[in-house]
């Protein structure tokens, strides 16, 4: 309390003050001796520091009270734990910054405790897409570590696509077609492509200054040409399901193929070799073998083809003298029997608004022709 503010309060207000504060002789007090009294009653219940200060709000002076003095040991306590928990976010950060900066795996499922080599296979899966499969050793990660250098901090982990002018893979005649940013703990990676081309992937890091440092290249494959039947097998199923013709694609019975890594990873993941026939020896005749025991199973081959199109929406298709379903985009697509024989097929389209019509002759053969029956036994293998 202040003289300022008790001089505003009537005398009896102040005569009960003082008899609350303990103020002796306040009954015959006149008003400006109890004025006196009251204030020097209240600066004998403050601290000499209170008594020095100005007068401030008491929910401002709290804080102030709470607050420990500089080098007292809550406060020393108070600033190792802060650093302690900066210090853990700062690992906690570097370590998800290395985790995905590393590109390497672990084993494949089915090949129990054995290493991880380096190896990158590319597949085909269409004609629009390639699928990357690669795997690498933490001992190659290393080697790309020390061999990077000061430059190995801001090195990106890069999926690169390589077009290929001949057979000769890292040849100076190799073009990069795209650089694909990747990330550690993935293995597989669809890449979208454009146009038909013969190329190949590798797996590796690049520099901030350009340079790249490769871990593992692949196969080289030769994407086939478009087609308008190609849009109605967009979704394709799991490899397993189309695993022939994925493998076929991918250069896997090629005889220019001389990767062992597409087989490999075929017959780990499949279970069961990838090759034209059993032992990896082609059927062939042979002499004598005609006269031996039945092989005790048969195999039987036939085989049918897809004609498609396009036209105007509204147009009449008929094929062989049979019409055919013309869908909104004008596209068409009828699926023929082909008989071991040459035939010729007429497509006919006419549109109401246009007078006369246009026709397509298409001559195919099929010639199939059945080989001796190979014997072998089994226990010479």
């Amino acid at each position: 309390m202040t003289s300022a503010s008790l001089k505003e309060k009537p005398v009896r207000v102040l005569a009960r003050l003082a008899k609350q504060h303990g103020v002796e002789g306040w009954h015959a007090m006149r008003k400006d001796q109890l004025i006196r009294a009251l204030v020097r009653k209240a600066k004998k219940g403050l601290s000499p520091d209170a008594r020095r200060s100005p007068a401030r709000p008491a929910a401002a002076a709290a804080p102030h009270r709470a607050k420990a003095a500089p080098g007292s040991p809550a406060t020393a306590a108070a600033a190792v734990a802060h650093s302690a928990e900066v210090a853990r976010r700062i690992a906690e950060a570097r370590e998800r910054l290395a985790r995905a900066k590393s590109l390497a795996t672990q084993a494949e499922g089915g090949r129990g405790k054995k290493a991880v080599r380096d190896r990158m296979v590319l597949m085909v899966r269409g004609p629009y897409w390639l699928h990357a499969f690669w795997e690498v050793s933490p001992r190659s990660v290393e080697r790309a570590q020390s061999a990077l250098g000061q430059e190995w901090h801001g090195a990106r982990p890069v999926l690169r696509l390589l077009r290929m002018e001949n057979a000769v893979q890292a040849s100076p005649s190799e073009q990069v077609v795209r650089e694909i940013e990747v990330h550690g703990g993935v293995k597989n990676w669809f890449i979208d492509i454009r146009e038909p081309m013969r190329c190949r992937v590798e797996i590796g890091y690049r520099a901030g200054g350009g340079r790249f440092h490769a871990l593992a290249r692949s196969n080289a494959v030769n994407t086939p040409a478009a087609s308008q039947s190609d849009t109605l097998d967009a979704h394709w199923g799991e490899i397993i399901d189309d695993c022939d013709r994925i493998y076929a694609m991918s250069g896997g019975f090629s005889p220019e193929n001389n990767s062992t890594e597409l087989q490999e990873l075929f017959e780990e993941r499949l279970q069961r070799p990838m090759v034209p026939s059993p032992g990896g020896r082609p059927v062939e005749p042979a002499d004598g073998d005609a006269d031996g025991p039945p092989l005790g199973f048969q195999l039987e081959v036939d085989a049918e083809m897809i004609i498609y199109g396009a036209t105007r929406p509204e147009a009449y298709v008929t094929l062989q003298g049979e019409p055919v379903k013309v869908q909104a985009d004008g596209t068409f697509r009828v699926r023929v029997d082909m008989p071991n024989k040459r035939q010729v097929i007429p497509i006919v389209a006419s549109v109401p608004d246009v007078s006369g019509r246009q026709t397509i002759v298409m001559a195919v053969e099929r010639n199939t022709k059945a080989m001796e029956p190979y014997n072998r036994d089994v226990h010479d293998e």
